[in-house]
């Protein structure tokens, strides 16, 4: 397994992350723990989850399981970059109880202690910002994830769906705080979804942020979608939006092509060219079996041809470099 530094801590991480959403929703506790220990067995250190993960009546269920995982023991623990989120509704009551969500510091209080039960450890490395909250005063967050780290509840703050604007405003009322701020920022990029390089990715640059990329097949289009579409004889719940996009579907069916042509598979070389991106620690797998997070890992080593990522930025061209990309 390759390992990078996160952002400017000193945090060495896998170039892959693994993604724990499937954990509960659709990957029982078994499997989910047969997946973990095969992806720490791989050198995989980096897992990345949420407090509402397991979503709906099971809200925290993907957390209890990653705390089952770390109470086999085994050095599990100890051997895991741990990453969980804040922000989402987690109460049981429709509509929200007020101070249940976002990230008072009221909030964030409750929930790094409830994170905490559930994932059966006394630290979390990253506390991550799920999105935005427009209400809460920056300084107000910053003071609330102070004592945290004072009392060695967490170790770094990382953000996740964050502007450009807000990493930097983030980042500059830590500064002047004279705190760390913000290390890590997890952004939705992929081939498909080049925005990120408009402003998020500069930004993270700008600060010393690692950039955690979700969603790198692109909700499954850019995993073979249309091959897959033509092998089973349905759409399938991944490719059903492409038939309302002509473009898209020309796009992913020219990308196939190509990888067809140099006999890449197409998750493997949508995760490859991540890792050539500038910016990018590593992009989230999320797999669902065991074959998912094998193939994650193939496309660490897999090299990617000057050809194939010429041919893959004539296919999904990014909207090129900030300013000049915001031109007419």
């Amino acid at each position: 397994m390759k390992y990078t530094q996160l952002g400017r801590t000193g945090l060495e991480v896998s170039r892959i992350v693994l993604g724990t959403m499937n954990f509960g929703p659709l990957t029982n506790e078994a499997d989910s723990h047969t997946i973990m220990d095969a992806a720490l067995d791989a050198g995989v250190n980096y897992f990345d989850t949420a407090n509402v993960y397991g979503w709906g009546e099971n809200k925290g269920r993907t957390e209890e399981i990653i705390g089952t995982w770390f109470a086999k023991g085994g050095d599990r623990r100890d051997k895991v970059v741990l990453a969980t989120k804040v922000n989402g509704y987690m109460g049981a009551e429709t509509p929200a109880w007020p101070n249940h969500h976002k990230l008072s510091a009221v909030n964030i209080r409750r929930a790094v202690d409830a994170s905490l039960k559930r994932l059966q450890t006394d630290h979390i490395d990253i506390y991550q910002f799920h999105h935005v909250d427009r209400n809460t005063p920056i300084d107000e967050i910053w003071q609330a994830i102070d004592v945290l780290i004072q009392q060695g509840k967490i170790l770094y703050a990382g953000s996740s769906n964050f502007p450009g604007y807000k990493i930097a405003q983030a980042n500059e009322a830590a500064r002047h705080a004279g705190k760390v701020g913000l290390v890590s920022e997890q952004c939705l990029y992929n081939l498909a979804e080049r925005r990120a390089e408009m402003e998020i990715i500069p930004a993270a640059q700008e600060y010393g942020l690692g950039v955690i990329p979700w969603s790198p097949l692109h909700s499954g289009l850019l995993g073979g979608a249309i091959r897959k579409e033509r092998e089973r004889g349905d759409a399938g719940r991944s490719v059903g939006r492409l038939k309302d996009s002509p473009k898209l579907r020309d796009q992913v069916q020219a990308y196939e092509d190509l990888l067809d042509k140099h006999g890449v598979e197409p998750g493997e070389a949508a995760l490859a060219w991540l890792l050539t991106r500038p910016g990018v620690t590593g992009p989230i797998v999320g797999p669902r079996t065991m074959e998912q997070l094998e193939s994650g890992l193939r496309a660490v080593d897999l090299e990617l041809s000057d050809e194939v990522l010429t041919g893959l930025d004539e296919i999904f061209p990014g909207p090129g470099p900030s300013p000049e990309a915001f031109a007419w």
